[in-house]
């Protein structure tokens, strides 16, 4: 059964802003872009750094490792730049009512 956590209203959450969601599954990186929401575990797969301290491309739909560069899918978790190869694991976001929720299930 998925665990789903209400993170506050969607105004809470700023566009292309990333924000650090800490989880039972560990910390999760959450996006807003426009009405759509991502959230992708906190750790590049390269090294063990935080995406939440890097920078989100809006445009394309990308988080980068603020370390070497390395840039993975917000839709998909796929690591799109090396020094990465592995993707990030990827969670369910819902919005119900005008709040966010983060579900931490297996993943998309």
């Amino acid at each position: 059964m998925d665990v789903k956590i209400l993170l506050g209203p969607v105004e809470r959450f700023r566009a292309a802003i990333p924000y650090r969601i800490e989880t039972e599954a560990g910390p999760v990186v959450l996006v807003r872009i426009g009405d759509d929401f991502y959230a992708l575990e906190d750790r590049c797969s390269h090294q063990d750094v935080p995406l939440s301290e890097g920078e989100v491309y809006a445009d394309a739909r990308e988080i980068e490792c603020y370390k070497h560069g390395s840039t993975f899918s917000l839709e998909t978790g796929e690591a799109l730049i090396l020094p990465a190869t592995r993707p990030v694991r990827t969670f369910t976001v819902t919005v119900e009512d005008g709040q966010v929720a983060l579900a931490l299930d297996q993943g998309r």
